[in-house]
């Protein structure tokens, strides 16, 4: 894998990190006079989140610790490899887990403020 072409996947990695506080929820029944209101100040407690992105970030260097060792014992000896790899594979995994996070946390908002959301 050549370090030129992480450079996208990482960008885009980066640009979905806030894609579950941005989650537009199904309602059974019509949406409340404050229901436009209720989600906005959801999705904003969601993005607030600040921990799940030093997760994220934690996940990214144990994958990249675990990609480098893992590298090293290979034949080829590729522990940059190995670390590029284990980095993207842990930031994904991170993104995704905070994404889903988010994406809750929008859904428990919104049902503690009375409006019947099913997913």
């Amino acid at each position: 894998m050549k370090f030129p072409m992480i450079i996208p996947v990482c960008l885009t990695v980066a640009a979905c990190a806030d894609s579950g506080a941005n989650y537009q929820p199904i309602l059974d029944g019509a949406p409340t006079a404050a229901y436009r209101a209720d989600l906005a100040a959801c999705q904003s407690l969601a993005r607030n989140q600040n921990q799940f992105d030093q997760e994220t970030l934690g996940a990214t260097v144990l994958g990249a610790g675990a990609g480098a060792a893992l590298g090293g014992l290979d034949d080829n000896g590729d522990a940059l490899g190995g670390a590029v790899a284990g980095a993207l594979a842990g930031g994904i995994a991170g993104t995704v887990n905070a994404s889903e996070r988010r994406e809750a946390i929008v859904l428990e908002c919104l049902r503690g403020r009375g409006h019947r959301v099913v997913g």
